[in-house]
């Protein structure tokens, strides 16, 4: 049963349903705890406080959707028997750490949308938080290899 259930796994859309909750959780944990509760940042700094909020506003109605879209495509994942758990736990990984070097590097640097904190040196902080968006990253894509190992080592199996 469990060597049937593996073959009919959907890993590319096990992968990009972890993908998508990565990205909305990471920026849920990025709008709540740095816009929300430290209040260092708007999404958009460049203009005024009630700019500031609806960007707030908008990034956060774009994450309940990532979030909201992914669960949904888990749960039918889940319904059909073809997720691919470890798959999935990469690709939450991948987007994770997608979207946090992301944020650091195009929203913080490129754009100047905004900074991580103002009123401070900002070179602890980039590195803190681009350093966290690559070490998500890392685990991501070392559970891409684990699974690609289980996937070949359960194909060879059948």
């Amino acid at each position: 049963m469990n060597l049937n259930k593996q073959q009919h796994q959907d890993i590319s859309r096990s992968r990009w349903t972890g993908v998508l909750i990565g990205i909305g959780v990471m920026a849920a944990v990025d709008e709540i705890i740095f816009h929300q509760l430290l209040a260092w940042h708007h999404f958009y700094d460049q203009s005024t406080l009630e700019i500031g909020l609806l960007t707030d506003g908008l990034l956060h109605s774009f994450e309940l959707i990532a979030i909201v879209a992914g669960f949904f495509l888990f749960s039918d994942l889940r319904r059909r028997h073809s997720l691919a758990p470890l798959w999935t736990w990469a690709g939450f990984f991948l987007g994770l750490g997608g979207f946090q070097l992301f944020d650091g590097i195009v929203d913080h640097k490129v754009l100047r949308l905004h900074q991580v904190r103002y009123g401070v040196p900002l070179l602890p902080y980039d590195l803190a938080w681009n350093l966290a968006g690559v070490v998500l990253l890392l685990i991501g894509i070392w559970l891409v290899f684990k699974a690609r190992a289980a996937t070949k080592h359960t194909v060879a199996e059948t």
